[in-house]
């Protein structure tokens, strides 16, 4: 393929990321991570905050991937300081499956506890991925004052997150689960018993959180098994 071939190509593939039909860019993200280009990336990543299939943004995660994280992992970074949702969300997700831990400092404290569920999600499960040996605390102790948030998913993300950082987090179950607030306790207690028996269930473990705090019984789980 000539010079000329590629530059042809390229244009054609960045004009039909942004087609109306969503099987055309998701073909588009498909080529493009298919025969990656630097001249992709500032429209993949441009896409990633705009794109509303999901599936196709998906894809375009996937394209991202494909490229040379010392041109992707700046570009990611600048999103996810971005007053867009998505395109914070996004870039996240994206830095999650690339794993480069070139992109750690930008999850701060703020983005942990990102007023967007979503976005949140997104911080923790990067967080996670990207943590560098011996930081691992500092990052359960930002994830554990999460607890007690949202609904299920979002709680079930959080524990997910808590259970992924290992032996560092059992202290901070614990302390949470004698705490004063009732959302949190339960939540420290699901969390807890998943970690425990992962093949449990999220919802069967929060309902029975929810009983050991109603009933005020030992966050073990004693007053739960009994009732």
């Amino acid at each position: 393929m000539t010079r000329s071939t590629e530059e042809t190509h390229t244009r054609r593939a960045l004009r039909a990321l942004e087609h109306t039909d969503p099987s055309v860019r998701l073909r588009a993200a498909m080529t493009a991570g298919s025969a990656p280009a630097p001249d992709f990336v500032g429209t993949l990543v441009e896409r990633c905050a705009a794109e509303p299939d999901f599936s196709v943004r998906e894809m375009l995660t996937w394209a991202l991937t494909r490229h040379d994280p010392s041109v992707t992992v700046p570009l990611l970074v600048g999103e996810v300081r971005s007053e867009r949702t998505r395109a914070r969300g996004q870039a996240l997700h994206t830095l999650s499956k690339i794993g480069d831990r070139r992109a750690w400092p930008v999850i701060t404290p703020q983005l942990l506890a990102d007023p967007d569920d979503e976005v949140a999600r997104s911080a923790w499960r990067a967080a996670v991925v990207l943590v560098p040996g011996g930081a691992e605390h500092g990052l359960a102790v930002g994830l554990a004052a999460q607890l007690g948030r949202g609904g299920h998913e979002t709680q079930l993300s959080l524990s997910r997150a808590l259970i992924a950082l290992g032996e560092v987090t059992p202290p901070l179950l614990d302390a949470a689960a004698n705490g004063p607030d009732p959302r949190v306790r339960a939540h420290a207690i699901a969390t807890q018993r998943l970690r425990r028996d992962p093949g449990a269930g999220f919802e069967s473990a929060i309902e029975a959180a929810k009983r050991i705090v109603a009933l005020g019984g030992d966050p073990a789980g004693g007053a739960a098994e009994r009732c």
